[in-house]
């Protein structure tokens, strides 16, 4: 059942990491035969499918990495300046995973799969300037709400500051042209309002199960390790928007999502919109999790007034006919909008606008 969970895992990076791709698979191999990988990963024979204990696998080796402590494997990462080499990856894997194998072990049971990508900010940047529009437009105000931004399972909290990132679109730069974190979004198409006009968010908060306090130097090597070790355009993003945060930052609250999402929605907000945001973190929420948080969502939607509007912004994958396509989702409260605002990749980059009705 591991090694299966092992294949899954390595199947979604095949196109995009080789590096990883290659070391599940000759991991997988390696526990179907009780090698050395059974016993860094004892203890998570029946792990779930939504822990994904082979991206746990492959980012406890890359922490090491990382920290400078396996430098033959670390010659075939490019994170760390090296080059690949996936005919000799494994063979330079083993020696590791045979002398950490007790701390491996403790990293893989002792973690969660945290991606926090910042490349989301860009479908979010034009998911609220969108929702604000809308808002106004619902009671004929000139000049868009200012917003209040809640983000259920926010990691490290890296997608708090939308309004922060400069985007370089086309030949233009959006957002805040003189943030430390340059953002090209890879966009094709753009949401039909004016991305110039100022986003301004006036209050923001956080929770997360397992929070991520990216001002530490462990909090920024525990999501810097579930950066594939061989996309060093993802790495730099990431490093950038965590330098930002340091700069700005929002502290993550340690809860559960619907619990903290009824207290921060008890009283609706006047003359701000206030936006519920969340980005690739519904598969790892439990099913009474989910039933409790619409609940919440519905009872706060029933409270909201054209000048208390109220948003759920959502990226979140869906299955397309064979595959999983990422959808940028918004509704309204109490306009009655229900969009789909178009779909990209899993890390936001690149993204598509095609507003649609979402059903």
């Amino acid at each position: 059942m591991l090694a299966e969970l092992f294949l899954e895992a390595s199947r979604g990076c095949r196109t995009w990491s080789p590096l990883t791709h290659t070391l599940l698979v000759s991991a997988a191999d390696d526990l179907a035969r009780g090698g050395i990988t059974t016993r860094v990963m004892a203890g998570a024979e029946r792990d779930p499918r939504g822990t994904v204990p082979g991206l746990r696998f492959a980012g406890a080796l890359h922490r090491l990495v990382l920290e400078g402590r396996a430098p033959e494997l670390a010659a075939h990462y490019p994170t760390v300046g090296g080059r690949p080499r996936l005919d000799r990856l494994w063979e330079d894997a083993l020696p590791v995973l045979h002398e950490h194998t007790d701390e491996l072990n403790a990293l893989t049971s002792g973690t969660v799969v945290q991606t926090n990508e910042p490349g989301r900010s860009g479908p979010l940047f034009g998911g609220l300037h969108t929702a604000t529009r809308l808002a106004a437009d619902a009671v004929g105000r000139r000049t868009a709400f200012p917003v209040r931004l809640l983000e259920v399972g926010a990691s490290g909290g890296l997608n708090l500051r939308p309004h922060r990132v400069a985007y370089r679109v086309d030949d233009e730069v959006l957002g805040d042209r003189y943030s430390p974190f340059a953002l090209d979004p890879s966009w094709t198409g753009r949401p039909e309002v004016d991305l110039r006009d100022s986003l301004r968010l006036v209050r923001r908060a956080a929770c997360d199960l397992n929070p991520v306090d990216v001002s530490t130097e462990d909090g920024r090597l525990h999501l810097s390790s579930f950066v594939w070790g061989d996309q060093p355009e993802r790495w730099d993003r990431l490093q950038s928007a965590i330098d930002l945060a340091r700069l700005d930052p929002v502290p993550v609250r340690r809860a559960t999502g619907p619990e903290w999402l009824a207290e921060q929605l008890a009283r609706p907000e006047r003359d701000v919109l206030t936006v519920v945001w969340h980005s690739v973190v519904w598969q790892y929420v439990s099913p009474a999790d989910r039933a409790m948080g619409r609940a919440v969502l519905a009872e706060a939607a029933s409270r909201a007034t054209p000048m208390a509007p109220l948003a759920l912004l959502v990226y979140e994958p869906r299955r397309a006919h064979t595959a999983y396509e990422f959808r940028l989702l918004l509704k309204l409260w109490p306009a009655g909008v229900s969009l789909c605002l178009g779909t990209g990749a899993g890390h936001g980059v690149p993204f598509t606008w095609d507003t649609q009705t979402w059903n």
